[in-house]
């Protein structure tokens, strides 16, 4: 597949390539995220749960100790800390090799896992609008940054997001903090559009439509659909019913461009993408 900028970024000195899309494999050690199926508390149930991501074709494992659900309890810096240690700990012993992001917005959190347990890469749901350190922390820290979208926080995102331009104002946003992290010396940035955070249904699925124009950023794509009320309201249907809504919209943000899909249902995501790499792969306008 012809691609027209780099799509590989650095990860603890190796190069990952993103011109075939990979999967990141949640791992929440949260009491509370909004899909219980992903909650995962004690030792075995991490030590099973980062196995079965890299079993089922999950190259990277993002792990997470503060819900981001709409009205999550919020917890402290030091909270959030004492939920990732161990659970850190336990992947540096069984998965020493794996390529670990932590999901946290907090630049004290993300210096301590790179620092003392060698994540390779910060996920940032509030674009460095929740810690006004963040982006010289990862300028410093030298590691790939997903920047996300979001309006609000969590606790407040869902009451009534509101926009004139919801793509427009996406795209502003992300362009100026891409600048910022670009004159920091930030090298590797991930784009993530922030599906689910401080949008409608609607609002979800105009910029779900207009996905293709994120190449506009030469920058890698994440898309972070998985269970989402973007599908559990359209469909009036749970989380734990979502599986297949996620597969159908995992599938069209490959076919628009998505670099990185981070999933819950790892083996049905890394499946998704063999098959649209497969019908990229054989597709006429990308023979020389």
């Amino acid at each position: 597949m012809k691609v027209s900028f780099s799509k590989y970024i650095n990860v603890n000195g190796r190069l990952l390539d993103l011109s075939y899309p990979q999967v990141m494999g949640i791992l929440n050690v949260t009491p509370d995220s909004f899909y219980s199926g992903s909650r995962m508390q004690t030792e075995a149930d991490i030590t099973d749960r980062a196995q079965q991501i890299i079993a089922e074709g999950g190259t990277i494992i993002d792990i997470g100790a503060y819900s981001s659900r709409p009205n999550a309890e919020h917890i402290s810096s030091a909270e959030e800390m004492n939920r990732l240690r161990p659970a850190l700990e336990i992947l540096a012993k069984n998965h020493p090799d794996a390529i670990v992001s932590v999901d946290t917005f907090r630049a004290d959190v993300a210096e301590m896992c790179v620092k003392e347990y060698g994540v390779a890469i910060i996920n940032d749901i509030s674009g460095g609008m929740m810690d006004d350190k963040m982006f010289e922390t990862v300028a410093r820290l030298n590691v790939p940054y997903i920047l996300m979208h979001i309006q609000g926080t969590p606790q407040d995102m869902q009451k009534e997001p509101q926009y004139e331009n919801v793509v427009k104002e996406v795209f502003i946003y992300l362009a100026e903090k891409v600048q910022q992290l670009r004159d920091l010396g930030v090298k590797d940035i991930i784009l993530d559009p922030g599906f689910g955070f401080g949008k409608t249904v609607e609002h979800n699925y105009e910029l779900m439509a207009v996905l293709e124009e994120f190449s506009i950023f030469e920058l890698p794509l994440l898309v972070g659909i998985s269970r989402k009320s973007m599908i559990t309201r359209l469909l009036d249907i749970t989380p734990a019913e979502a599986l297949n809504g996620t597969t159908v919209l995992n599938t069209i943000s490959l076919l628009k461009g998505a670099d990185i899909l981070r999933v819950h249902d790892v083996k049905q995501a890394a499946e998704a993408v063999k098959i649209v790499q497969m019908l990229k792969d054989c597709s006429p306008l990308n023979r020389n």
